[in-house]
């Protein structure tokens, strides 16, 4: 991955979130990590996108998703929105590879809002 590739992705994302949604969303960093832990994946923080945007567009935006976790090569156990606590602002979207230890945090939520400062898009449950 180099960072010209990062940037043609951050920058295709950020268009199609824009024409979908109808108004001005921001991906203000494109960012892959890995945690100490062993988690590893993607982080876009943005900034215009609301939970009813997800709530309302999320056919639409999972395909978006899945896309940029292909483009990079990260094949997520989980995406989620990080939400601005106490408020409906998605403060990031994540892709993450869960690692032996974070899994089981994911896998006891239920629901869409396992915690109030996450959306989760996508969960892969171990079978």
């Amino acid at each position: 991955m180099t960072t010209a590739e990062l940037l043609k992705n951050r920058a295709g994302f950020e268009d199609k979130l824009r024409k979908l949604i109808g108004r001005p969303i921001l991906l203000i960093e494109l960012d892959m990590f890995a945690l100490p832990c062993g988690c590893a994946g993607i982080t876009a923080n943005t900034r215009g996108l609301e939970v009813d945007d997800l709530e309302v567009f999320e056919p639409q935006i999972l395909p978006l998703l899945k896309e940029m976790a292909s483009n990079l090569d990260v094949k997520s156990t989980v995406t989620f929105a990080r939400l601005v606590p106490g408020s409906s602002i998605v403060a990031s979207l994540n892709w993450r590879v869960l690692c032996p230890r974070c899994y089981p945090e994911f896998a006891r939520g239920e629901g869409k809002t396992p915690r109030p400062d996450l959306y989760i898009l996508q969960f892969e449950r171990k079978k």
